[in-house]
C-alpha cells in the first residue's frame, strides 16, 4: 500500500548494477527510510506515469512529492544512508552538466559491464515490508 510522502526508490529491475545498489541501500538505510519498487512494476509504471519520468535510465528517487533522476537522484539517497556516505551530497555544488554527464555513460554501458538478469529480484522475508507492489 501506497503512503503518502513514502520515499520510493525507482529501480531498473533487471540491472546488475540497480539490483547492487538496491542491496548498498538497504544494507546502509537502518531507519528504513527508503521504500522500493521496479520501474516495471504496475506500481512503477503508474509512477513513472504520473511524475512524467520517460527517460528514466537505472534509478529514479520519488521524495516529498518531487521526483529525483540521474545525479539528483544519487545525491539524495546518498544524503539520508547512515555513515560517511551522507557526506557525497556535497558533490551537489558539481555543475549538474558534469555530474549527469558521467552518471548517464555509466547508466549507457550498464548492461555490458554489470550484465542483466531476466527477472527482478525478489526480497527475502525480512525485507518484504520495504518493496510496494
Amino acid at each position: 500500500m501506497l503512503k503518502e510522502n513514502q520515499n520510493i526508490i525507482l529501480f531498473d529491475g533487471v540491472c546488475n548494477l540497480c539490483e547492487a545498489s538496491v542491496q548498498f541501500i538497504i544494507k546502509h538505510d537502518n531507519k528504513n527510510y527508503f521504500y522500493f519498487t521496479s520501474q516495471s512494476s504496475a506500481l512503477g509504471k503508474k509512477l513513472l506515469k504520473k511524475y512524467d519520468l520517460d527517460q528514466v535510465d537505472s534509478i529514479a528517487l520519488l521524495q516529498n512529492n518531487k521526483a529525483y533522476t540521474h545525479s539528483d537522484a544519487g545525491l539524495e539517497i546518498a544524503r539520508h544512508l547512515d555513515g560517511w556516505y551522507k557526506y557525497l551530497y556535497v558533490f551537489r555544488f558539481v555543475p549538474r552538466i558534469l555530474r549527469d554527464g558521467l552518471y548517464k555513460l555509466v547508466a549507457k554501458y550498464r548492461y555490458k559491464v554489470f550484465g542483466k538478469k531476466e527477472h527482478c529480484m525478489m526480497p527475502n522475508e525480512a525485507l518484504k515490508s520495504r518493496f510496494l507492489d
